[in-house]
């Protein structure tokens, strides 16, 4: 699609829009939103640049495959389990570090690997349907 209106409206909605999905998945322990939603947001942004710009550029926009990405997630998601078996407790507890006054835990840690996880299947998918069109 070559379309001045939506490549100008992209440029500026798609990093909102990937801002907005970081915010879900910072605030989705007490609020509305996580991993899940925060991902399919910032799917959202990629797509957006994709109907704007093209598959290809948008592929180069993101540096990374979206296979890589999957499973980035799966490894850190896997990972904050194991993470609670070093420390003595069963599979998937919360565990939780405190650095002077930050305060660390596995839940956000598989959050961010449920966000990479869906990030990067519905690219995957979404993606390859816009090649085929």
């Amino acid at each position: 699609m070559n379309s001045l209106i939506l490549k100008t409206a992209g440029k500026y909605i798609a990093p909102l829009l990937f801002l907005f999905a970081i915010y879900l998945l910072f605030t989705g322990h007490n609020q509305p939103g996580g991993g899940f939603s925060g991902g399919l947001v910032a799917s959202a942004s990629f797509i957006l640049l994709a109907f704007a710009y093209g598959v290809e550029q948008t592929q180069k926009w993101i540096r990374i495959s979206p296979l890589y990405i999957i499973a980035i997630g799966l490894l850190l998601a896997v990972g904050s389990g194991v993470i609670s078996i070093l420390f003595g407790q069963p599979f998937m507890t919360g565990v939780w570090i405190t650095l002077e006054s930050l305060t660390l835990g596995t839940p956000m840690l598989f959050d961010t690997g449920v966000f990479l996880v869906v990030l990067g299947t519905t690219l995957l998918i979404i993606l390859e349907l816009i090649k085929e069109v």
